[in-house]
């Protein structure tokens, strides 16, 4: 049935999305919106944008702003009304758009427009909101400005102009002159709609409201086996393990399903919340007292399941336990926030579907559509987690010893999980040395160290068996650490006499701000490639394992500049600079030319495979190649 399930949904998810992966690529932003500016007289400044065919502005996305000068209302023509799916009516423009708007500023000072704007392609795809700045010179009315990252117009009309074909020039504009290079931290961030989660907004943007449900259904259902939600499982079986022997089929799944309706809540209200201010709530959480407290729950959680709190607990603390487990409402309830707690702290890392969600919440403001995409997803991630509350209550035995072994094992899990949540905040050498106690430990629970009874069983045997190699896991780890090595799955690679051979992980050069990185793109000599980077995301460790130490890849990667963003701390500057680029949090990977301007269609978001990776560098550096 499970297999059936998600060939549909596979199929659905191809059916809906091909026809957004069949359109022609979009134009970069720049040529889809070519905005100018002039000084038309000592108190009137014009903005002007040619708009290519097929493409549109959003009229209630047009605002304007001058620094110390004043500026007047903006005389904007009638636009045309259009009928969105989303908006509803719009009204929009195409063509050359003209605006007149007076303008106040100290004479002889240099006049600093910013032009905020959004626009959209007819194939469906929006681009992210811009906001872009042109300085215009008072002393020399009639020249036109083109915005940062444009050249200025030359005499005869520029490559964009001869592509559009012929458009009467208005008598008023004279010739363009040379003017100041183009500024790279005004540069606009490139169309969104070449990688996987632009597709994803896409598909929001144009699409049937059940279909966007079913295929974010889909889409859950593939992210529910990713290290990003694979640390829920023994969370919620640990807690229907808890419960006892007497659980009820019917009552495991209640019990589940709270937990996955907590933690689609949390995920829909917490997506919307990200989309409409560009945070990530999940991503401030990552810090040392909140990851180490959720930490200590789950250390908690397991020493229940070794029998601890009836050693430990006073009377009174124990019956109110006693209680709060019995009821219905209580544990349902308990069931619900732990599901919440579980989504904004165990699975913070961006995905292309969520990154997608975001965007589109982000770009048109529809909270409702955006929450329903994601509750829906958060759903299809929760169904192999019922899957999982339900099957562990049929490993729970009636009555006997055993029990008591499923419940400790069940403890080891949390134990387990405990360590990975706190790992991002921990010393390499500390988790190391956590998780080898917490092995050593597990196979002296399993007799490891124990001679094998003259007549033991097959199951004896087997959990012998099991303790050893725990015990061996165990010890690697603390040799390896004695040594020097501070990889928990590779404890003792650095014993090994072909390490020096073995393939390196670039080195990148830290960036902790706009500033920073806009001192590095005015110095590009090569490509340049823009690593989001957290301790606590896992998406983002996983690259650095096993796509960026490929040797094909890491070939063509030594042929760039590789910048790192850093945005662990998640402060005013990590933040401003994720918003920069209309990225919600890592990973995100953009790419760069030789004159410091995004190459459109290259972003990479959530974990990408190296034969993967290799294909969107080759893509990457071709780009840059091209004059």
């Amino acid at each position: 049935m499970i297999r059936i399930l998600l060939g549909w949904m596979a199929l659905l998810t191809l059916l809906v999305t091909a026809p957004l992966r069949a359109e022609p690529d979009l134009l970069p932003l720049e040529q889809a919106f070519r905005l100018s500016a002039r000084v038309v007289d000592a108190g009137t400044v014009e903005v002007r944008f040619d708009i290519a065919d097929g493409y549109y502005l959003y009229r209630n996305k047009l605002s304007f702003a001058a620094g110390q000068a004043a500026l007047g209302a903006p005389d904007i023509p009638p636009g045309k009304m259009k009928r969105d799916e989303i908006f509803g009516d719009v009204e929009v423009h195409r063509g050359r758009l003209p605006i007149l708007m007076p303008l106040t500023a100290a004479a002889g000072a240099p006049i600093t427009l910013k032009v905020s704007s959004q626009g959209c392609a007819d194939v469906g795809i929006c681009y992210p909101p811009t906001e872009q700045t042109l300085v215009l010179d008072p002393a020399k009315p009639g020249e036109r400005v083109m915005a940062a990252g444009f050249d200025n117009e030359a005499p005869g009309g520029s490559l964009f102009d001869r592509l559009r074909g012929p458009t009467p020039e208005p008598p008023d504009v004279t010739p363009a002159a040379e003017t100041a290079p183009p500024d790279v931290s005004a540069m606009p961030a490139a169309p969104v709609a070449q990688d996987e989660s632009s597709f994803i907004a896409g598909l929001l943007q144009g699409g049937n409201l059940w279909l966007i449900a079913a295929s974010f259904f889909g889409f859950g259902l593939l992210l529910s086996f990713t290290p990003c939600v694979l640390p829920m499982v023994p969370i919620l079986s640990g807690i229907i393990v808890g419960h006892g022997a007497h659980i009820s089929r019917s009552r495991a799944l209640l019990l589940s399903a709270a937990y996955v309706l907590g933690m689609a809540v949390t995920y829909a209200l917490a997506g919307v919340a990200a989309g409409l201010s560009g945070t990530l709530l999940s991503a401030a959480l990552q810090n040392a007292w909140v990851l180490g407290g959720f930490a200590l729950v789950f250390v908690l959680l397991s020493l229940s399941m070794f029998g601890f709190y009836e050693l430990q607990l006073p009377v009174a603390l124990q019956s109110r336990l006693s209680d709060a487990a019995n009821h219905r409402r209580g544990s349902v309830g308990g069931l619900v926030l732990m599901g919440a707690a579980s989504a904004l702290i165990v699975g913070p890392c961006v995905a292309a579907p969520l990154a997608g969600a975001l965007l589109y919440i982000a770009q048109s403001g529809d909270a409702l559509l955006g929450g329903l995409a994601l509750f829906a997803m958060a759903i299809g991630m929760g169904v192999p987690l019922i899957a999982v509350g339900i099957a562990s209550r049929s490993l729970l035995p009636h009555t006997g010893p055993w029990m008591e072994g499923v419940k400790r094992f069940f403890g080891v899990l949390l134990l387990g999980t405990a360590i990975w949540i706190a790992s991002p905040v921990l010393p390499a050498l500390l988790t190391m040395l956590a998780w080898a106690a917490l092995l050593i430990a597990s196979s002296v629970y399993l007799h490891a160290l124990d001679p094998l009874p003259a007549h033991a069983g097959g199951w004896h045997k087997l959990w012998k068996g099991v303790g050893v190699i725990a015990l061996l896991a165990g010890a690697s780890l603390l040799i390896g650490a004695a040594a020097g090595s501070r990889d928990v799955l590779q404890p003792l690679g650095v014993l090994r006499g072909d390490v020096a051979s073995a393939p390196a992980a670039p080195t990148f050069q830290l960036v902790g701000s706009s500033a920073e990185l806009d001192a590095r793109l005015a110095q590009a000599t090569r490509p340049i490639m823009l690593d989001f980077y957290a301790d606590w995301c896992v998406s983002c460790k996983e690259m650095e394992r096993f796509t960026f130490t490929d040797p094909a890849v890491a070939s063509q990667m030594a042929g760039m500049t590789l910048l790192k963003a850093d945005v662990t701390a998640n402060n005013e500057a990590h933040q401003a600079l994720l918003k920069r680029f209309g990225l919600f949090g890592p990973p995100g990977i953009l790419f760069f030319d030789r004159k410091g301007q995004e190459i459109a269609g290259s972003r990479v978001v959530g974990f990408v495979p190296a034969e993967r990776f290799s294909s969107v560098l080759a893509g990457a550096i071709a780009a840059s190649a091209t004059p």
